[in-house]
C-alpha cells in the first residue's frame, strides 16, 4: 500500500461503541479522510500473477490485473489489541476495488517477488501506522473468487499493544470491536466481500481447531 504522512488520531481513544476513533462522530458521519479524493491508490503498483497453484506466472500492474481479472496473491491480518478487541476500519473512497467498505482486516495486495509473510507485516504495520509489529502468524490460505475478481488469500493474525495511528490514504475511520460486537455489525455495515469470506473461514477454522 501506499506510504504517505500518518494520522494523528490514536486507536487509544477508540471505542467499541461505534464511534470514531478519536471523535464523537459514527461511521459514516466523519469527516473524509486525507485519502478520499483524487485518483485511485495503487493501480500503477506491480504485483506478481499467479495461476490456480498459487504458482507465479507473470506480473501485471495492479489496476491491470483487476481490470483484466489477472489472479494474484493478497494478505488479511486480524489484528487484535491488548484488550483482545478487533480493530475494524472503513476504507477510503480512493481505494481501488471496494472503496469506502468496511473491513475487519487490515492488509493489501502481495507486491512483485515479496513473500505472503513480508507482504503481511509490511500492511499490518503501514495500515496501522505503527513500527515494530510483532510478524502476523499465519493461519490458512484460500483462493477467493468472486466473478471478475481471483485472488489467493494468506490469513494472519496479530497482537498489536502499540497505539495505532492509521494510514490516512487506506483507512477512513477506525475502532476496536469484541468479538460479538463485530457479529453484531456483519449484518448492519457494508463488509468488503473477500474480507467477509476470509473472516467466516477464519471461524471454520478456530471451529475445527477446538473441535480437533
Amino acid at each position: 500500500m501506499s506510504g504517505g504522512q500518518r494520522s494523528g488520531t490514536s486507536g487509544d481513544a477508540g471505542t467499541s461503541d461505534d464511534a470514531s476513533a478519536g471523535s464523537d462522530a459514527g461511521p459514516g458521519s466523519e469527516r473524509p479522510a486525507a485519502g478520499d479524493t483524487g485518483e485511485p491508490l495503487s493501480s500503477g503498483e506491480i504485483i506478481d500473477i499467479v495461476d490456480e497453484h498459487d504458482n507465479v506466472i507473470g506480473q501485471s500492474a495492479r489496476g491491470e490485473a483487476y481490470a483484466r481479472g489477472l489472479r494474484h496473491r493478497c494478505a488479511f491480518i486480524l489484528a487484535r489489541d491488548a484488550e483482545d478487541r478487533i480493530f475494524v476500519h472503513r476504507r477510503t473512497a480512493r481505494k481501488l476495488v471496494f472503496p469506502s467498505y468496511y473491513d475487519m482486516f487490515v492488509g493489501g495486495v502481495v507486491g512483485a517477488g515479496e513473500s505472503y509473510d513480508e507482504a503481511a507485516l509490511r500492511e499490518a504495520e503501514e495500515e496501522l501506522g505503527v513500527t515494530g509489529l510483532p510478524r502476523p502468524e499465519p493461519l490458512f490460505r484460500f483462493l477467493y473468487e468472486d466473478g471478475p475478481y481471483a485472488w489467493w488469500s494468506a490469513v494472519y493474525q496479530v497482537r498489536c499493544t502499540l497505539p495505532v495511528s492509521p494510514q490516512p490514504e487506506e483507512v477512513a475511520w477506525h475502532t476496536f470491536l469484541t468479538d460479538d460486537e463485530l457479529t453484531a455489525r456483519l449484518g448492519e455495515w457494508e463488509f468488503v466481500p473477500d474480507g467477509l469470506a476470509a473472516y467466516r473461514r477464519l471461524l471454520e477454522w478456530r471451529a475445527g481447531r477446538a473441535a480437533g
